[in-house]
């Protein structure tokens, strides 16, 4: 293992040789590691011995939330993941094991944990007593049937020198509107972390255009079981599975996890029966309770009826600093009756806020503590002004920081009086790509730049996208100079950061439509350590 805890690859003709059955094939990195995921789930076993009617790990297993001693592993069983799962009411114990070989033959940890009806059996653990800096792996056990074998890893301790951290960002993956082809060219990328900002499921029925490439299993998701269904649904892509296996993952919600632009407990629509808050609050708990029970969350996150604690911190050493923040389930409702419209009175309230009191102060007080050399804000929506008006007249999303102009002005002010080290916010929502700088007044571009910002475009959301921009993009970004890079194709986002320089990969692919699209570089982006603002690589 080299110092900086990345693994050497494996070599697959010696894999291939060895004719490992395929619920005990082993994850590799680098190139490999995409052709040994996807051997590991694209045929399920159609029969399964002891008490299940089919094998019980079809949803695959996952990691998330490192730690520099702990990390969590996760796995449900669904035999009939598509029909409440198909197990039957009773706790069902699962061992589970944790080796530092892919063999899985040095075991270091294991355990036994209960899965519950109560949690639709889904079980994490939190796997302590790890050493830093260091790739695992792990899988489940029960009666006679194995899960899949799948990767995780430890981050070094908090103030430890870390030469390096590579990592993908990923948003908006509607099942109906595409392949999620992103995920297997992710699952073969080089990586140490995946982060998700966001729309993991999407909430709609079942769409009426025949030329989707999927289809949702039911009409709009409002219970309990239909949440876990849907979540059900998207995780038996094999794909996703397979990113899922290969990296630890941090998530954040956004808004479709529950329902399209909801605030806090305010429902997108007038006319559908959870505008009345009480009811809304009781579709956001069970919206709640089906997310918690599909990720790799630490235990503290476990929701208490509409709540969830999700706006959390993660240190990979002294290099990097993760805010990971909340910006649906605390912020007031969107001003000016949401949309995309011109300023109103409403944009300049004081009390509007989309983090709320309370994870704002947490903010700062991170940012203000850090002593890492990098701090990213990985949260939902773009902080920085986007005028998209193709008239003299500006017009601005209300359901972002666009929207939320006193959010925004206390967040670059803090940045810009108490200098924080290198603030860089990643976000998704769009469904494009985007490079954006920070300005202290977005309305002057000699102002100062404060940070920088990269935009994920969607995994599928929007479906096929196109390599040049629209006659009304080309129209309003020359009004926006500090946007730096705009791109209409689907993806995701590589990051790859040292002490010295932070660069950002735009990989995009030609099409989402069929499951066969190729990936290629679209654009890099450079950001120098101390010198805040974007530079094309």
């Amino acid at each position: 293992m080299s110092e900086d805890g990345m693994v050497n690859n494996l070599n697959f003709s010696q894999l291939l040789q060895s004719r490992i059955k395929r619920r005990n094939l082993i994850l590799g990195a680098g190139a490999f590691t995409g052709l040994a995921i996807a051997n590991q789930f694209p045929h399920q076993r159609a029969i399964a011995t002891g008490r299940f009617s089919d094998y019980p790990f079809k949803l695959g297993v996952a990691s998330g939330d490192p730690y520099d001693t702990s990390v969590v592993i996760w796995t449900r069983l669904a035999p009939e993941p598509l029909n409440g799962g198909g197990m039957p009411p009773v706790n069902v114990p699962i061992r589970w094991e944790v080796a530092s070989d892919p063999q899985m033959r040095r075991i270091v940890s294991r355990g036994t944990v209960l899965a519950t009806p109560e949690l639709a059996h889904s079980v994490r653990v939190v796997v302590e007593g790890l050493i830093p800096n260091t790739w695992y792996w792990y899988r489940f056990l029960v009666a006679n049937e194995s899960s899949p074998i799948g990767r995780t890893r430890t981050f070094p301790p908090l103030g430890s020198f870390a030469s390096r951290l590579k990592f993908a960002l990923a948003s908006c993956q509607h099942y109906e509107q595409g392949y999620y082809t992103a995920y297997k060219y992710m699952a073969q990328d080089d990586l140490d972390l995946v982060v998700h900002v966001g729309d993991y499921i999407y909430e709609g029925g079942i769409t009426t255009n025949v030329n989707s490439p999927r289809k949702h299993n039911s009409p709009e998701i409002t219970t309990l079981e239909a949440y876990r269904n849907r979540h059900a649904l998207y995780k038996t892509d094999t794909n996703l599975q397979a990113a899922h296996a290969a990296f630890p993952w941090i998530l954040t919600w956004d808004d479709h996890e529950v329902e399209n632009n909801y605030a806090d407990d305010i429902s997108e629509l007038d006319n559908e029966p959870d505008q009345d808050r009480a009811i809304f609050l009781q579709r956001r708990a069970v919206a709640y309770q089906a997310y918690y029970e599909h990720m790799p969350l630490r235990p503290f996150s476990k929701p208490v009826g509409p709540d969830m604690q999700l706006y959390r911190r993660l240190n990979f050493g002294n290099l990097v600093t993760f805010h990971v923040l909340d910006t649906r389930q605390y912020r007031t409702d969107q001003p000016c009756g949401d949309g995309t419209k011109e300023r109103c009175r409403e944009n300049f309230d004081l009390q509007a806020t989309i983090t709320g009191k309370a994870q704002e102060d947490w903010l700062y007080d991170g940012l203000d503590k850090s002593a890492a050399k990098w701090n990213i804000l990985a949260q939902q929506v773009p902080i920085a002004q986007r005028n998209v008006s193709t008239t003299e007249v500006p017009t601005f999303s209300m359901d972002k920081w666009d929207g939320y102009l006193a959010s925004r002005d206390r967040l670059l002010k803090f940045i810009g009086d108490r200098k924080p080290s290198n603030v860089i916010s990643l976000g998704g929502d769009l469904h494009n790509n985007w490079a954006m700088d920070l300005k202290a007044d977005f309305n002057d571009p000699s102002s100062a730049t404060l940070g920088s910002e990269f935009i994920c475009t969607s995994i599928t959301s929007g479906g096929n996208g196109s390599p040049t921009p629209s006659l009304a993009v080309q129209t309003y970004l020359p009004k926006n100079p500090h946007i730096k890079f705009y791109n209409n194709q689907r993806g995701y986002v590589r990051c790859i950061v040292t002490p010295t320089t932070w660069q950002t990969d735009y990989p995009v692919l030609d099409v989402v439509s069929t499951p066969n699209g190729t990936i290629s570089n679209r654009a890099s982006f450079i950001v120098q350590d101390g010198l805040p603002g974007i530079v094309p690589l």
